[in-house]
């Protein structure tokens, strides 16, 4: 006869979880999230205290930087201060006596200077560009060149047409600087034009203006010269800048002044200035082809 198995005995359900228990276990899984955020915090606030955040630039900031940032900058020099520092070592004083020569006695004043003009070196020979009216009655020419140094010059060529004349210094200084000569033919109405002499024995003194007028024509007062192609400028001219030079906007000689007009009898400038083109004034007075 088989003997029947019986079955197993069925096992006894399990007695459901309480509350607590729940609870205990999902800290336990939540646990290493929390522990995560918590070490992020910590790593943030760390970083934070050992590189603190630069604070943002303000509106005020800014615009005290940009003024400190101008005021630094040093404006370039005026073109006038270049145009002067060009020709100034070139630029000479003319002082003429028309007495007769005499040999002066002992303890005697010396005759007071009776005219005054300037010129320009145009060469390393020391040849010296001026106005002929300067120089035509002279019995006596002095020069004295940008160094302070003078000496004695003669007329060694002129040219009554154009009112101009060369003349050559007896002695030529230790450092003797010619001009830069330019092209008058570039000169254009409304060009810029500058004026450095002697006015009334003032030395080195500049003026600037343009040029207001092309070919003029002007007869010399108490003559029948008259003179034609002349430069005509509003840069102030006076008596003492006649034979001094006419120059562009880079100090290049351009013209040698001639004349003032003014149809009042006094001989004081007005506002028209007149120069002869240097082209002009080199060739016409037999000095070298510039």
């Amino acid at each position: 006869m088989t003997d029947r198995l019986d079955p197993p005995p069925l096992a006894e359900p399990a007695a459901p979880a309480s509350g607590r228990q729940r609870t205990t276990a999902r800290l336990r899984r939540a646990l290493p999230f929390v522990a995560g955020v918590l070490a992020t915090f910590l790593a943030i606030a760390l970083y934070l205290a050992l590189f603190p955040a630069k604070p943002g630039i303000t509106q005020r900031q800014v615009a005290d930087t940009v003024a400190s940032a101008l005021a630094s900058q040093t404006p370039g020099p005026a073109r006038s201060e270049l145009v002067f520092a060009a020709i100034q070592p070139s630029l000479v004083l003319i002082e003429i006596d028309t007495a007769p020569d005499e040999t002066p006695k002992p303890g005697a004043a010396t005759p007071p200077t009776e005219g005054l003009g300037s010129g320009v070196v145009v060469n390393l020979a020391g040849q010296i560009l001026t106005a002929l009216h300067v120089v035509e009655d002279a019995t006596h020419i002095k020069v004295t060149f940008a160094d302070g140094s003078s000496t004695g010059a003669t007329i060694s060529s002129r040219d009554e047409d154009s009112d101009i004349a060369v003349l050559d210094p007896d002695e030529i200084p230790a450092q003797l600087v010619p001009a830069t000569l330019g092209n008058p033919a570039a000169m254009r109405i409304g060009s810029e034009a500058y004026i450095v002499g002697n006015p009334y024995g003032l030395y080195g003194s500049l003026s600037s203006g343009v040029v207001s007028g092309l070919e003029r024509s002007f007869r010399a007062p108490d003559s029948d010269r008259v003179y034609t192609g002349l430069i005509q400028v509003d840069a102030a001219v006076n008596p003492g800048n006649s034979g001094g030079p006419l120059l562009d906007r880079n100090g290049n000689v351009t013209g040698i002044v001639t004349a003032l007009i003014n149809p009042t009898d006094d001989d004081v400038f007005i506002g028209i200035g007149l120069a002869v083109p240097i082209d002009v004034a080199g060739g016409a007075a037999g000095a070298p082809q510039y």
